[in-house]
Order: structure tokens, then sequence, then C-alpha cells
């Protein structure tokens, strides 16, 4: 079995396939072949930085239609991290407005500024450290991971999906309920970086290896 991380020149590519290695036996490839992603027995795509920038490189490498036409062949499973979560929705905000790559109906949209909680202490944008997911429904990917485990973001803009079913992992802040953990089919999600959020992090990724949806 081959793990193929997509290089389209944006995302924490070495820190993910280092991770993925630390769990599995198997081959673990950083790539941007076309061959070789069709090949794969499942996917890994990243994402780091702007979703405007992430979307053009994806669309500069070739790539973008081959992972449209991944999506929805449904054929193999793919996790997306972070920005790769934000990119399988339909649009983000960011940039004055980007489309995504329409995986699942839904959007992107910004924290706002002047954040505050509920104690009236001002909160930071980015989201940024480690914070409670919230399970919303059983998932393969969530064994062993207890409900309420705690997880490493960096983000500025969160997802909201549209579909209740396609959201299986939520956190709460300044005031509102990112859905940081979507998924439907053979494909999964997360706003958070698995690679750096410890055990928990590292049993989502092996869970991931071991997944036959």
């Amino acid at each position: 079995m081959t793990i193929a991380v997509i290089d389209y020149g944006m995302g924490n590519l070495h820190s993910v396939a280092k991770a993925l290695e630390h769990v599995t036996h198997e081959n673990v490839v950083i790539t941007d072949d076309s061959r070789s992603i069709r090949g794969a027995s499942r996917l890994v795509l990243p994402g780091q930085g702007a979703i405007r920038d992430c979307m053009s490189e994806l669309q500069r490498n070739d790539l973008q239609g081959l992972v449209q036409e991944i999506l929805r062949a449904q054929g193999k499973p793919l996790l997306g991290i972070c920005v790769g979560q934000q990119m399988l929705m339909e649009e983000s905000e960011e940039n004055g407005g980007v489309p995504c790559l329409g995986y699942l109906p839904g959007r992107v949209r910004h924290f706002g500024r002047d954040l505050h909680d509920i104690d009236g202490q001002r909160l930071k944008v980015p989201h940024m450290g480690w914070n409670r997911v919230t399970q919303r429904h059983a998932h393969p990917l969530w064994a062993g991971i207890d409900d309420g485990a705690r997880f490493y973001f960096v983000h500025s803009y969160y997802v909201e999906a549209q579909e209740d079913g396609d959201v299986f992992g939520t956190t709460d802040y300044a005031g509102l309920t990112p859905h940081v953990a979507t998924g439907r089919g053979p494909v999964f999600a997360v706003q958070f970086h698995p690679e750096k959020s410890a055990h928990d992090g590292l049993r989502l990724l092996e869970n991931f290896v071991n997944w036959a949806p």
C-alpha cells in the first residue's frame, strides 16, 4: 500500500509524511506526479497559508482536475488537513471570495475581528493553540480518541458545512462552533494539525491508514 501526500507546493508536507511514517510501515511518498497519485492506495491533501494561493498552486501544478476526479469517483480514502479541509468546500470568503473544490456543500468563513470570550477577555485571530474537539457523529477515525480530546489549531478561517451529516467534529471559539472535522464517503478532513497533536493526532493518522470505507 502507498500513501501519497499530494505536493502542490503548499502545506507542511514533510511533517505530515514523518507522522504517517511513525504510525505505519506502509510506503509514504510526497509527490506531484499524477501517475503516482492515481496509483496510491490513499491520499493526504495538506494545506497551509492563504486559500487563494493553495487553489492557484493546485491548478498551476495541473492537479486540481485530478483531485476533483478522485473525489467524484470516491474510490480511495482521502484525508484533508488544515487548508486541505477548507479546499473541499464550495467557496471561501478569504481573499474576497475563492471557489474551492466543491466536494462538500458549505462555505469557509472568517472569525471576524474584535472577538471576546464569555468573560469579556479579548480573543486572538488566528485561533492558535490547543482546543477541545467535540465528536458530533461517530466515525472510524475517532476510534480510540476521547470525545473532547485536544488538538492543535492555527487558522483564521473556519468551515461551515451545510449538511449536519457531513460534520464529525466541532470546537468552540469566539462564540462560534467551527466544523473542524468534516467528511463524506471515503473523505475525512480536519482543520487541526494531527501531525502536531501528540498522541491523539497520531492515533487519528493511524486510524486513517487502517480505514476501509
